[in-house]
């Protein structure tokens, strides 16, 4: 977990400044629109499991950054258990975190907006942001804005993000590349061993 308590800065993810926010991948797929994202979120999930596999080899901080799914008194463990023993378990069991992970619940679209996000990536260290998950036109485009905005270098894997409305996509990315300067990449391209520009 965050091995920092005392707050100077000098977290895990001093070594290369990075950290991998999972967004929103702890899902049942019961909501609105779940059909549409199902079949683009079984295409994303190998890659953020080799995305998660490859920072912790270079242990780089992974934060899953999540909504509460209307469990206002749950934890983050019990909303991984809600989600497997939903119709979609093999879109979780691949990605699940593991007891090293840190977790930051949600109760809107952005990780930062009234969560501690913005606090923990400084504990850590982090200048720099790979952002993989869902919805690339909802969450995943408000969470880069919101990095951008706070001076973080944003990183977005094309590959590495589900969508609902393919076009909407599109032009998130776009979005981000153009007024966020993020580096939008294949998942290949994201180097976790290497400082941020």
């Amino acid at each position: 977990m965050v091995s920092d308590p005392g707050g100077t800065g000098h977290g895990p993810g001093r070594r290369t400044g990075k950290a991998l926010v999972v967004i929103d991948m702890i899902n049942r797929y019961d909501h609105e629109d779940a059909e549409s994202l199902v079949v683009s979120a079984a295409r994303v999930v190998p890659v953020v499991a080799d995305l998660i596999g490859r920072a912790r080899a270079a242990e780089v901080p992974v934060v899953y950054a999540n909504d509460n799914l209307g469990l206002w008194r749950s934890h983050h463990g019990e909303l991984v258990e809600t989600a497997l023993a939903g119709p979609h378990a093999d879109l979780i069991e691949p990605i699940r975190p593991d007891e090293d992970s840190l977790f930051v619940l949600k109760a809107r679209h952005s990780i930062f907006y009234e969560t501690p996000m913005s606090y923990l990536l400084w504990q850590l260290g982090v200048r720099a942001m790979v952002l993989c998950g869902q919805v690339t036109e909802q969450c995943v485009l408000y969470s880069a804005l919101d990095a951008h905005i706070r001076h973080f270098d944003v990183i977005v894997p094309r590959d590495g993000v589900a969508s609902i409305h393919p076009h909407l996509e599109r032009a998130a990315l776009e979005m981000m590349e153009r007024n966020m300067s993020a580096r939008i990449v294949t998942a290949k391209e994201v180097d976790f061993t290497s400082p941020p520009r």
